[in-house]
């Protein structure tokens, strides 16, 4: 009875090892995740990945390796770091497979969605938009942001209304749609009008209607913002007004 007993608890060691395993890992990754910096997204993004290795049908493994291989890559471009291209290239892609895999795990959550079309955007800024488009990721990511919206446009405080105002502006014509661009840039600016990347993009939208006056006053405040990326980048759009 003894030996039986001690096979019985060997196995439930076995079978729950690599559970426990996953726990910890999501647990470490969340820790350097919050932490923010490139070398901790990084880390964060391995941890995640080892998760879901332990445990394939892991939503929560899937969707936040995408979103911390998204935020290395995304590092990258705004800090200028060498190569930043071809780090957003590789990495924007490899966030685009888990945000892919945790849209086949549960199609109905947002996470997936949306850390899909940043992956998309990204890889876009590695590549540039016409090899995106060549691609033929258009399609997927408009779908892939307009889910994101209607399941929950507050997500990442407004991420979704952000993202699509975007999307509609860095498209090339005849596929770009400034109305439509500047419909969701100005309800997110109505609902975050302190954020300097919002007011970035409304800017630039303005810019192209001609709304100069509108547009300066947002470039304004952004130059102001601590984000020091987006503050150069309302400078260089104000010297140029």
């Amino acid at each position: 009875m003894k030996r039986s007993l001690s096979g019985i608890l060997c196995f439930v060691f076995v079978a729950l090892l690599p559970l426990y395993l996953m726990a910890g890992d999501l647990s470490q990754a969340d820790a350097l995740y919050d932490q923010e910096g490139m070398d901790n997204y990084l880390k964060s993004a391995q941890l995640y990945t080892q998760a879901l290795e332990a445990d394939p049908t892991s939503y929560e493994a899937a969707w936040k390796a995408s979103r911390s291989y998204r935020q290395y890559a995304n590092e990258a471009k705004k800090l200028g770091v060498e190569g930043w291209e071809a780090t957003c290239k590789e990495y924007g892609k490899i966030g685009m497979s888990y945000g892919e895999k945790a849209i086949e795990l549960d199609p109905g959550k947002i996470d997936g969605y949306f850390w899909y079309g940043c992956s998309v955007g990204n890889y876009s800024d590695g590549v540039s938009i016409l090899t995106a488009l060549k691609e033929g990721l258009k399609d997927k990511t408009q779908s892939s942001f307009e889910k994101s919206y209607e399941l929950d446009k507050m997500y990442e405080d407004g991420g979704p209304i952000k993202a699509l105002g975007r999307f509609w502006f860095v498209l090339p014509w005849p596929l770009q749609n400034k109305d439509k661009a500047l419909t969701y840039l100005k309800e997110y600016q109505q609902l975050y009008p302190d954020d300097a990347e919002g007011q970035v993009y409304l800017s630039e939208v303005l810019l192209k209607t001609k709304a100069k006056d509108e547009a300066k006053n947002l470039l304004e405040k952004a130059v102001a913002s601590e984000d020091q990326y987006y503050a150069d980048w309302a400078k260089r759009l104000l010297t140029d007004i």
